[in-house]
């Protein structure tokens, strides 16, 4: 049904779409990352307890830098060319999946992923020694958020790879421009477009010249004083 929705857009609806979902995701993933991730009930060396509140930045550190990779990889396909665009597409690909193994990772392991926090707050050190004093956790459900947004960032870049040689070719904002006198249709050429002629005949002072323009005759080889 989505390949067929595909098809029937304009190359430039579908560029479109793509890069927005790519933006989406990525932000999506960005957005989780900034949120709890666990609630970690901690025994304290005196005997009490503490509940901490894991963040993503602490549970997966890696999600930031992947999912700014994310928004960074949508800037450089509106410029890329057909076989740049499969190579980023790919490139995508491989970043969902990094995104959903960093999610699942926390979420196998909410012990681990707790555990800078949990040296921070009791000083306690090493993945055993955390692993008996977290008494408990909860994980909310941002981590799968995440996993959801690496879902749709590894689907996104298969579209883009099946579908890099429909999108529009980049557009050259600035072209070099070469201008020649325009030949009349006996093929003489008219004398107004000739340098130090009016139209009438006449002779006219040549124009005063400026620096950029002899600065191009030099680099072309001419003597500009020798007008």
């Amino acid at each position: 049904m989505a390949t067929e929705s595909a098809k029937r857009m304009s190359p430039r609806r579908l560029k479109l779409v793509l890069l927005l979902t790519i933006l989406g995701a990525s932000a999506l993933a960005m957005l989780a990352w900034t949120q709890v991730w666990v609630h970690a009930e901690v025994g304290l060396p005196d005997a009490g307890t503490q509940v901490l509140q894991i963040d993503g930045a602490i549970a997966a550190p890696a999600l930031t830098a992947l999912a700014l990779s994310g928004f960074a990889l949508a800037g450089a396909l509106t410029i890329a060319g057909r076989l740049i665009r499969i190579v980023l597409g790919a490139l995508e690909v491989l970043l969902g999946f990094s995104v959903f193994l960093a999610a699942f990772l926390a979420v196998s392991d909410p012990s681990r992923a707790s555990a800078a926090a949990v040296t921070a707050a009791t000083g306690i050190a090493g993945h055993e020694s955390i692993a008996l004093s977290v008494l408990g956790t909860i994980v909310t459900p941002w981590p799968f958020v995440a996993m959801g947004a690496a879902v749709i960032m590894a689907a996104t870049g298969v579209a883009v790879v099946l579908t890099s040689g429909r999108w529009p070719g980049p557009t050259r904002k600035y072209q070099a421009v070469r201008f020649e006198p325009v030949a009349s249709p006996d093929g003489s050429v008219p004398a107004s477009t000739l340098s130090g002629r009016a139209p009438g005949g006449s002779t006219e002072e040549p124009a005063p010249s400026d620096s950029v323009g002899d600065w191009d005759d030099l680099s072309r080889g001419d003597d500009p004083t020798a007008r």
